[in-house]
């Protein structure tokens, strides 16, 4: 057990402080209560940890020195060193050196007697935020001795406090306002070993040592002689003058925001003045002005807190702002009270040894330099600060600490982590549970109650710009939007129960201010990261469940293949079992009726396999019907949406539909009226060769019916091919890479508006799409003339075979084949169909000026189209230049686009 004794941590510290010393444990028995208060307390590093910086100090110092040769060595040393990776704290090794290289022993102004440190103790809890990281600035105060009597009374005064620069508090401290003594060799030459700690520590604590006068002068006020032993504080003098002692009390006050006897606040000029009655030198006079700086700027970030602390609507995040500097008020207040007590102690003892002792402007100035830079900060902050709230007010702390003063910045980065606490607490409950508390709109994502269901996913939630934080991307905020929406989505739109944490698994969220830091520093690691995990996993679930339990890709296909004309034999047999239908006028048509049409043509073609979900959606709808319109005008194809899928597909989406449908439609009817228009001359064709009168006409009908086709043709392939499967086939790539439901959305978009726009529906093609109707019309109006045409003709044939067969018959009988007044009939009756013919002829001759003067409008505005697509099918439409030898604006147009080709190339 002695053994044990000898080795703990007590007797190991004693024996060391008696052989620094050279005393015997009796005598070192305060110098050992120090030591285990500095080891017991929460000291934390007061400078900056920079490796870097401190070897440079280090090549500094030697180079001073005139010691070339041990800089370049120690430099290769440090360089070997950290190649090695044998040390994990190298920094704590060079700082440790460069400590020992300050001999405390030289004479120097910045030492003192430290006597009185001794039964100082250093308060645990002087400081709270963890953040202020500088180099302690020695403050050279050379003060009298006081009695050992003296200096235990305020042993618990917590003065100490003033000499340290810690980690733990964002206001810096002056040292230590207590007298001290440079440090004798007591011990003699041989005390070499522990001169580090002597500096730190008393040689003795006798009353003898602790009256010895100083032997180094100070830095900072003039050397004054000390002529009384007993000098009580007064306001003033006999002449009137006021002492520097008052106008350190009256400062006290105004630090405080409280007027003092001499400096007192001037409402008009916004500033603490001294009264212009006071009897002061020009010095004393700047100085207190300099320092009554510190209560204006006190005053203004006070006036900041009294008022928002108590407006609600402020929000939690404008709290948490006016909580942190509430929290740098406090660090102030405690470095007041540590200077009035100070102040107290020199009033209740009224004993100085010397003058320069005492509180003084001058210094107060220097110890107050650090606090008022942190004052001037804040001050500024809340005036720019002023009128925000929410995520505006969180960018406007961000922005200000864009500084290169490591100080503000350290200062900034508090504030900003404990105000950006309420917004990551916001975001974490949107990302993980989908749930938007934001009584005061602080957020940036922001919730309509007045939306319904069916719009959620479109206008229910929307970001804030304003109020997104500047160390949020709008990339970020955007998936932070979606993850929430996407919850929201499953659980009121699709019904779907799955807790969120089965979705994505909730991380650690900002509890505190701490954790708010940890993720401020690492925006784009684990910020990042958080944010990515929970989006992907999101998304891929809401797409799973639109995919799988609502079929959202096989409705996408239905849509193409019945609204957009896709399966081809299900339209044609449609449009057959339509046809006598859709021929009458379109009062007549009922919608049971085509109905009915629809599922006997669903029934006998492939349309049949499909899903039972997508063809019980599948329905006829008559549009509104005008004047003249027959049932081919007013029919359509509708597919009903309802559900999670009314989301990708909108009324919007559904009119744009529509409107492709009817176009695609009409486009189809000529297709098949040409069709039929064919059938008609090649059925003809042959019955009509004994009527050589009507071979011209025929031929005339052939070659226009030839530039229709043509034409058709052309137009279908362009629309089917270049219009819609194209389209088609890029909307479903993007569909396969979307990784949220808003990038199916937004192909979705993107491909209606692609063929809305080169189906000439949109409002630019509007005299393009009303040319090709005009060319439609022609159509219908060709098919009516060769109906008319080729009734009268068969008609006559009809009339001719019978003559012909009834004089045959007589003949048979073995009469006359005619009489005479027959034969005058029947050759009157000829020579007028024949002289019907040149009016057929004529007509058909219009129609075919009319016609083609409208393809030749519309190929000049395809050939002046800006889309290319459009004049290639200009060329293809006219490939053997039939239409440009006719029209000059087509051989101008032509030169013209050949030229902007050419000038591309």
């Amino acid at each position: 057990m002695a053994t044990l004794d000898q080795k703990s941590p007590n007797v190991l510290l004693q024996s060391l402080c008696c052989r620094i010393t050279g005393k015997s444990e009796a005598e070192v028995a305060h110098q050992f209560q120090y030591a285990v208060r500095v080891i017991g307390n929460n000291y934390a590093p007061t400078i900056e940890r920079d490796e870097f910086l401190v070897s440079e100090k280090i090549k500094k110092e030697l180079l001073k020195q005139r010691r070339e040769a041990d800089a370049a060595l120690f430099s290769d040393l440090h360089r070997k060193l950290q190649t090695q990776g044998v040390l994990k704290h190298r920094w704590s090794v060079l700082y440790l050196m460069l400590s020992l290289s300050e001999d405390p022993r030289k004479p120097s102004s910045r030492a003192g007697n430290y006597s009185a440190l001794f039964p100082q103790a250093l308060p645990r809890d002087a400081h709270s935020t963890p953040f202020y990281c500088t180099r302690p600035q020695s403050l050279a105060l050379g003060y009298g001795d006081r009695t050992t009597g003296l200096s235990a009374s305020v042993g618990t005064s917590g003065i100490s406090s003033l000499g340290v620069y810690t980690l733990n508090g964002p206001t810096p401290t002056p040292q230590s306002l207590l007298a001290g003594q440079p440090p004798q060799s007591a011990a003699g030459g041989g005390q070499l070993l522990g001169s580090r700690l002597a500096w730190a520590l008393p040689v003795s604590s006798s009353p003898s040592s602790a009256l010895a006068p100083p032997t180094t002068r100070p830095l900072l006020g003039p050397p004054v002689p000390c002529t009384r032993v007993v000098r009580p504080r007064r306001d003033g003098d006999a002449t009137g003058e006021v002492s520097e002692a008052a106008l350190v009390r009256d400062i006290l006050y105004v630090f405080q925001g409280i007027d003092g006897k001499f400096i007192k606040m001037n409402a008009q000029d916004n500033c603490y003045k001294i009264d212009s009655k006071v009897v002061l030198c020009k010095s004393l006079r700047d100085t207190s002005s300099r320092l009554a700086e510190l209560g204006w700027l006190h005053n203004k970030v006070r006036k900041y807190t009294d008022a928002r602390s108590l407006d609600r609507a402020f929000g939690l995040v404008g709290q948490s702002f006016c909580a942190s500097l509430h929290q740098e008020l406090k660090e102030y207040y405690r470095l007041l009270s540590v200077l009035h007590s100070q102040l107290q102690v020199e009033d209740d003892q009224g004993v100085n040894m010397c003058t320069e002792s005492n509180l003084t402007l001058r210094r107060l100035l220097v110890w107050m330099y650090d606090p008022k830079v942190r004052l001037k900060t804040l001050a500024a902050l809340v005036d720019f600060c002023q009128g925000r709230k929410g995520g505006e007010l969180a960018s406007a702390v961000h922005a200000y600490g864009k500084t290169g003063d490591p100080q503000m910045r350290a200062l900034v980065q508090h504030i900003l982590c404990l105000v950006s606490h309420p917004i990551l607490n916001f975001l974490y409950r949107w990302i993980y549970d989908g749930e938007l508390e934001d009584t005061y709109h602080e957020f940036f994502v922001a919730s309509d109650p007045n939306v319904k269901t069916d719009r959620l996913w479109h206008d229910k939630y929307s970001l804030r710009k304003s109020m997104i934080p500047s160390f949020i991307t709008m990339d970020q905020a955007r998936k932070v939007l979606l993850i929430g929406k996407s919850i929201n989505f499953l659980h009121q739109v699709c019904h779907d129960r799955t807790p969120p944490s089965k979705i994505t698994p909730a991380s650690k969220s900002a509890d505190t201010p701490k954790d708010a830091a940890e993720l401020l520093s690492d925006l784009e690691g684990a910020f990042q990261e958080k944010i990515d995990t929970a989006y992907f996993d999101t998304s891929k679930y809401l797409l799973d469940v639109l995919n799988h339990n609502y079929l959202l890709l096989e409705h996408l296909q239905a849509m193409r293949r019945y609204l957009l004309l896709g399966q081809g034999d299900f339209i044609r047999h449609l449009m057959d079992l339509l046809k006598p239908e859709l021929a009458r006028p379109a009062t007549t048509l009922y919608q049971h009726n085509l109905t009915g049409i629809l599922e006997t043509a669903v029934r006998a073609t492939n349309a049949q396999f499909d899903n039972a979900e997508i063809l019980k959606r599948l329905d006829v709808r008559l549009l509104e019907v005008s004047p003249g319109d027959t049932g081919w005008d007013v029919f359509s194809l509708d597919y009903h949406v309802d559900g999670p899928i009314a989301t990708v597909f909108t009324r919007e989406c559904m009119g744009h539909y529509l409107r492709v449908f009817n176009f695609l439609w009409r486009a189809k009817r000529m297709e098949y009226t040409l069709t039929d228009i064919w059938k008609g001359q090649m059925c003809n064709a042959k019955l009509l060769k004994t009527m050589p009168e009507l071979s011209g006409v025929l031929h005339q009908c052939h070659i226009l019916a030839s530039e229709m086709v043509h034409f058709i043709h052309q137009m279908q392939y362009y629309i089917t091919f270049e219009v819609l499967e194209c389209s088609w086939d890029e909307l479903w790539n993007k569909v396969q890479q979307a990784q949220d439901l808003d990038h199916i959305i937004a192909a979705h978009e993107v491909f209606l508006d692609t063929i809305i726009s080169r189906c000439l529906l949109d409002n630019n093609s509007r005299s393009l799409l009303n040319q090709l109707r005009a060319i439609f019309d022609q159509i219908i109006e060709f098919q009516s003339a060769q109906d008319s045409l080729y009734r009268s003709a068969l008609e006559e044939l009809s009339l001719r075979l019978k003559y012909e067969e009834k004089k045959q018959q007589r003949e048979e009988e073995g009469q006359w084949g005619v009489t005479a007044e027959q034969e005058a009939e029947e050759k009157k009756r000829i020579q007028e169909f024949q002289e019907t013919i040149p009016k057929m002829r004529s007509q058909l001759r219009i129609l075919t000026h009319f016609y083609q003067s409208i393809v030749q409008q519309f190929l000049v505005l395809l050939m002046t189209s800006s889309d290319e697509s459009l004049r290639f099918l200009s060329f293809r439409l006219d490939f053997n230049e039939h239409y440009r030898a006719r029209e000059p604006r087509l051989r101008a147009s032509l030169g013209a686009t050949r030229g902007r080709r050419l000038s591309n190339i």
